[in-house]
């Protein structure tokens, strides 16, 4: 639904219920936030129950495949979404995803009685498949909302309400261990994400959602698809698979990876990281002010190269700790600032190039989390002498070794990828600096 243009002077978002928005689109994002952290915590459960039995010697590539299916998922519908929201309506798209992330989860918790053997396989790869659309509708339509709602607070706003991913993690992290505590299964902890999203749901009934940026701006379809060719953007959106790879791939496999060498819960350093996050998002908008968002991109990725570089070293809690404080500074802004520079670059692409920003985040996870997968299964069976020596190895010292150095290989690869945005950034700076600096474009 949509209200004419207030008069000159006024605040044309002064009809809708600006808090309210902002509420559920925070609620939509911890949601997820919840989802993703439960099902790293749970990953280990689902590969030693339905996986190992399948395949013991490729089953760390398969959980990371059924990991990364929710980013496929989370691609293909904002690539689709997006030019398509102004059509269908935000608010039907948003109680969608708590639908959606629903019944994801009820998939993924009853796949052992929906199928047997290898078959589990496929249900666990539909259920991870439904929940990265219906992660996929929460982007699609939070994105564009509060840039429309704050279009002179981009990076700010929307570093502000993605503090609420990252906050999701936390909670669902905590939830998890809290679980594990108290004797929990891991199909409790996934039927968790049910309680927000039936909240989110119901907070959508009767909330109105204002047109986006670019159509209260009086932009066409045909100039929104025509930014497409704008070569920067080009560069901004290849530079999208390279920062979420950074960011959100070692996320997902922390717990599984690295609680052997760390002697400590993975999840719990998911957890200590992504509370860093929470807090530094929200001092987003002053930071960017200084520096400006491509200086902001070109230090985070710095601390992320650094980070997980010290990620496959740590051998303790301590060296843990220092390791994760570095790289979760590194992620911190990466996404909600490519998001806002291309935002605040291109405001006549609308949702279109947000949507594609997103789409290349989350498809550069669904390549790299099994590329991880698969370099931690080549390692195991290379240090343990071959795939037959591998499954003769019985639990104890000499398998945490091998599985240990195996993840350290996984996590010191990925490093690779936030060093060569470095030079990217570096050029962005120059080229911006060379037109008189960064300067944010405004639709009227």
């Amino acid at each position: 639904m949509s209200i004419p243009l207030a008069a000159h002077g006024v605040d044309r978002h002064a009809a809708y219920k600006k808090t309210r928005l902002f509420f559920v689109s925070a609620l939509a994002l911890t949601m997820a936030g919840i989802n993703a952290s439960l099902r790293a915590n749970t990953a280990a459960d689902l590969q030693r129950v339905f996986l190992d039995p399948i395949d013991r010697v490729h089953s760390a590539q398969m959980i990371a495949s059924i990991l990364g299916l929710p980013f496929l998922g989370y691609a293909v519908t904002i690539a689709i979404g997006s030019p398509l929201l102004d059509y269908i309506g935000m608010g039907l798209l948003l109680p969608m995803a708590g639908v959606l992330f629903s019944a994801g989860m009820l998939l993924m918790i009853f796949a052992g009685s929906l199928a047997t053997g290898a078959n589990i396989y496929d249900w666990l790869w539909a259920a991870a498949l439904v929940t990265g659309i219906g992660w996929g509708l929460v982007e699609t339509v939070v994105n564009p909302l509060i840039a429309t709602l704050h279009p002179d607070q981009k990076t700010g706003k929307l570093n502000s309400v993605h503090a609420w991913w990252p906050g999701g993690l936390v909670l669902g992290g905590l939830l998890g261990v809290a679980m594990s505590n108290f004797g929990f299964g891991w199909q409790a902890k996934l039927g968790v994400v049910i309680a927000p999203a039936i909240v989110l749901m119901l907070l959508c009934l009767g909330l109105k959602f204002p047109p986006t940026e670019r159509v209260a701006a009086g932009v066409s379809g045909k100039d929104m698809f025509r930014e497409l060719l704008n070569p920067l953007f080009f560069v901004l959106f290849a530079s999208m698979f390279l920062t979420a790879a950074s960011e959100l791939a070692p996320g997902q496999w922390v717990d599984l990876a690295l609680s052997r060498t760390v002697h400590m819960p993975g999840i719990l350093l998911l957890v200590y990281v992504s509370a860093l996050m929470f807090l530094m998002r929200h001092f987003a908008g002053s930071l960017v002010h200084k520096l400006s968002p491509i200086g902001v991109l070109w230090f985070s990725c710095l601390g992320a190269a650094l980070g997980l570089v010290a990620l496959s070293w740590a051998n303790s809690p301590v060296t843990a700790l220092l390791a994760a404080t570095l790289w979760g500074t590194g992620v911190c802004y990466m996404w909600p600032t490519m998001l806002a520079a291309a935002s605040e670059r291109f405001p006549r692409g609308g949702a279109l190039l947000m949507g594609l920003m997103g789409t290349a985040g989350t498809l550069s996870i669904q390549f790299v989390l099994p590329i991880m997968g698969g370099i931690f299964d080549r390692k195991k069976v290379e240090l343990a002498g071959g795939d037959a020596a591998f499954r003769s190895l019985q639990q104890g010292p000499e398998l945490d070794r091998i599985l240990g150095v195996a993840a350290q290989t996984s996590f010191r690869t990925v490093a690779i990828l936030p060093a060569l945005l470095l030079i990217v950034f570096a050029a962005i700076w120059l080229y911006d600096r060379s037109k008189g600096g960064y300067r944010a474009q405004r639709l009227s």
